[in-house]
């Protein structure tokens, strides 16, 4: 489930209600655009009703995404949600349950007055639990990726009265304050360093406007046909083409064409891929001079359909003509990041392997490192309930397709 975010324009003030997944703000009093950028991670805070007192903040490591696993002879998955402690006191709750999705937060800024404990739970440790939640399978484990996940802190109000720990939201008491309750407080951390960076929409390279979806993680500019990536709290150019479509052309889909170098297993060309992955299709010679590329959908779907899509495209490894101006209509926003598509690189390879029973157990000790990535924009017809690929005929339906913009 999502949850919203209460927010002020940057711009002008006005009051704004965002939803978890949104990036690109656009007001509806000012009409100025800016996309919200943090460096680690995004932290919110729930409200509270507490009296006069002071607040302390109790954080807790929140993961929404999928996680992908490779066990015996089979890949599963599942779509994960969780709120886990952050700290190691006793008294709190193990989680916030549904309070995210019931109250609306806000962002953590410098002007939230009060005290905000250290997260000293390691976010690695979280994202184990999350795997551990999310295997059903008795049977060994060759490996495990988290594709598209959210990671944030919300924070629980809380405060403290004579021996007793108080939730600030309900105003009752959770628990009994730790003997030594300086060392409970002394943990408090700065939050200066945690305000979230509003970047102007503007192309770094013509200088027009940046335009895109509210969950779009690349904006695009119609000036100059470049589209840009956010990172290390800047815009950073994505390489980019187009396959063009005929005239019945219902939507353009993104997906990162990554180029990867692989250890552990001989994959140099598309020939070595069809080898290693025992593909029952009639090998050419020249595809040992043919690169070799993985093909990821660059927008959230449903687990099954993302394994799908990769598995379809990557052994197709259909040789598009491709253009490099960008679509001016149709187009579906990219909120998958390449960052997090190359996550996938691994399980897409164990995926298209025939042989799992030989390909799983290499899994462990083979790793795949991103070199080059291009965004390619795929041309789909609509046919009624499914949009279907113009080249290679790769069928999408239309309510997966939107169901997944609320991944």
């Amino acid at each position: 489930m999502s949850f919203t975010v209460d927010h002020e324009c940057p711009q002008c003030g006005a009051p704004l209600e965002l939803e978890e997944t949104n990036r690109l703000l656009r007001c509806p009093y000012c009409h100025v655009k800016t996309f919200l950028f943090a460096h680690d991670h995004f932290r919110f805070v729930l409200p509270h009703k507490a009296p006069n007192q002071e607040i302390l903040y109790a954080p807790y490591v929140r993961f929404k995404g999928t996680v992908y696993f490779c066990q015996g002879t089979s890949i599963n998955h599942r779509i994960v949600d969780i709120t886990h402690q952050g700290t190691t006191f006793t008294g709190l709750p193990l989680s916030l349950g549904v309070r995210p999705q019931a109250m609306k937060m806000r962002f953590v800024t410098p002007e939230v007055a009060g005290l905000f404990l250290s997260c000293s739970v390691k976010i690695a440790d979280v994202l184990v639990d999350a795997g551990n939640r999310s295997s059903m399978i008795q049977s060994r484990l060759f490996h495990r990726a988290y594709i598209g996940e959210a990671i944030s802190l919300i924070y629980l109000p809380i405060f403290l009265q004579h021996d007793k720990i108080f939730d600030g939201v309900l105003n009752r008491p959770i628990g009994r304050v730790p003997n030594d309750v300086n060392a409970f407080v002394r943990v408090a951390d700065d939050n200066d360093r945690w305000q979230i960076k509003c970047m102007a929409t503007v192309c770094p390279h013509c200088g027009w406007n940046l335009d895109g979806e509210k969950d779009s993680v690349a904006l695009m500019c119609s000036n100059c046909d470049t589209v840009w990536e956010a990172s290390a709290g800047q815009f950073v150019q994505v390489k980019v083409g187009t396959v063009p479509g005929s005239g019945k052309t219902a939507v353009y889909l993104p997906f990162w064409k990554i180029g990867a170098r692989a250890d552990g297993v001989e994959i140099n060309s598309y020939g070595d891929f069809i080898r290693v992955t025992r593909q029952p299709i009639v090998f050419h010679k020249h595809w040992d001079q043919q690169d070799m590329f993985f093909w990821l959908p660059a927008f959230k779907i449903r687990p099954r359909v993302f394994l799908r899509l990769s598995r379809q495209l990557t052994v197709t490894q259909q040789a598009f003509d491709v253009n490099e101006e960008i679509p001016r209509k149709k187009i579906h926003p990219v909120t998958l990041p390449r960052s997090e598509a190359a996550q996938s690189i691994k399980v897409t390879f164990a995926s298209c392997a025939v042989t799992k029973r030989k390909i799983f157990p290499m899994l462990p000790r083979i790793n795949f490192q991103m070199h080059r990535a291009m965004l390619v924009y795929l041309p789909f017809t609509d046919t009624g309930h499914d949009i279907v690929q113009e080249h290679t005929r790769v069928t999408i339906q239309k309510k997966t397709l939107e169901f997944g913009r609320h991944l």
